[in-house]
């Protein structure tokens, strides 16, 4: 979708954008400025696939995302570019494509299906003007920082501002959502998308996965800060085997709901109802379901430390979730493992765990403000004496969510 630009004290995001909409120009030509937009990615630091499983989740939106500049036209016709695919896609309102083309722009077109149908069940796609599109950013793609929902969420974001839909975050979030689940065909969780549309600066996102019921948790960033750490490993089997195991979790809630009644999914089946009849369960499906409802657990004990202030345990429970993501969902690689118990070893970091879907992509490091440069010098020693290669590790903050610029 987008290409790596980097964002630090030289380049603020006003730049980067300003230089979108100059390539913006070269790729669609005409005098008119086009808008900017902008939507963040997202790290979840606790909650490992717990969305799908109606779980509670800690996630954050972090400064780095997608760049969309935006353009009506005068006629019906709407053309998507990126920086990597000028040529992109091009087609009418009146003949919006309906199958997947397998590559990144499917994630937009998406958007744009379920906001033009929404438009005609409201009497109003006769009003849509055709768009000119462009895509960048500077989030890296396929490294488990939710570049997908930041695509979606940020053209939910853009077109309603472009079309003037007068939609408000919660109709963007399930545009997203739709798009993914129903069009691209990944049976996603809720988390992203929340975590993309509901950021708030200098806070986590407390999303309850059941009922979609969410807060937002303050972070001290005085006092800790986030280190994201790219494996280098594509994400290639991650949508195919995310999908298997929301099978594999399906399948362990129907061999166990009947012991509980009233339960609507696998967060509510008790850990004592696992142990009693796990043995029921085939051994694969039996370690998916037992890293979930721990996990639940976890999840809560991390807000009880977050808002306790007791960062010890807080780190504590990070890496007790990576172990459970690589032992018991088995979502982890090599590059990851190393990346983590590489961070957990150095002095400030306070823990550290596999983000994302996992089968590659990126670790989170929670570590103590002033030990940046040593926890990432540590971390790069151990995996290029391993791999012969250095990890990109970044320092990240939050993010005050989609906007225009």
């Amino acid at each position: 979708m987008g290409e790596s630009a980097a964002r630090g004290t030289v380049f603020s995001l006003e730049d980067l954008l300003s230089e979108h909409a100059t390539v913006f120009r070269a790729c669609f030509g005409g005098a008119e400025a086009p808008r900017l937009f902008y939507s963040p990615g997202r790290v979840n630091l606790f909650g490992g696939h717990l969305d799908y499983n109606g779980g509670p989740v800690m996630p954050m939106a972090i400064d780095r995302g997608t760049f969309i500049a935006g353009r009506r036209r005068a006629d019906r016709r709407v053309r998507i570019a990126s920086r990597l695919d000028p040529q992109g896609l091009e087609f009418d309102l009146q003949q919006v494509p309906t199958s997947r083309l397998g590559r990144w722009v499917d994630y937009p077109l998406g958007v744009v299906i379920d906001l033009v149908a929404r438009a005609r069940a409201s009497g109003d796609g006769a009003e849509l003007t055709g768009l000119e599109i462009m895509y960048g950013g500077d989030l890296p793609i396929g490294a488990g920082l939710s570049s997908s929902a930041s695509i979606c969420v940020g053209t939910a974001f853009a077109l309603d501002h472009l079309w003037e839909l007068g939609l408000d975050t919660q109709d963007r979030v399930q545009s997203a959502l739709r798009a993914e689940r129903d069009f691209v065909g990944v049976q996603c969780g809720i988390m992203d998308p929340y975590a993309v549309g509901y950021a708030r600066l200098g806070h986590l996102l407390w999303l309850d996965c059941k009922d979609a019921s969410w807060t937002h948790l303050p972070i001290d960033f005085e006092r800790l800060t986030v280190l994201i750490a790219d494996s280098g490993v594509k994400r290639e089997l991650a949508a195919g085997e995310f999908n298997v195991r929301v099978d594999q979790c399906r399948q362990a809630f129907a061999a166990l709901r009947d012991h509980v009644p009233g339960a609507s999914c696998l967060r509510d089946v008790p850990i004592d109802v696992l142990e009693a009849h796990g043995s029921e369960l085939p051994k694969t499906i039996r370690s998916r379901a037992t890293h979930v409802l721990h996990e639940v657990a976890r999840t809560f004990a991390a807000r009880d430390a977050l808002l306790a202030g007791d960062l010890q345990r807080l780190g504590e429970l990070m890496t007790s979730a990576h172990r459970s993501l690589r032992d018991l969902y088995a979502v982890s690689v090599p590059e990851l493992d190393t990346l983590v118990d590489a961070a957990v070893s150095s002095e400030g970091a306070l823990g550290a765990r596999l983000t994302g879907a996992g089968f590659g992509g990126c670790a989170a490091v929670l570590a103590l403000r002033g030990s940046e440069e040593s926890v990432q010098a540590r971390m790069q020693e151990v995996f290029t004496r391993r791999f012969g290669r250095v990890p990109a590790v970044e320092r990240f903050r939050g993010d005050a969510g989609p906007r225009e610029l």
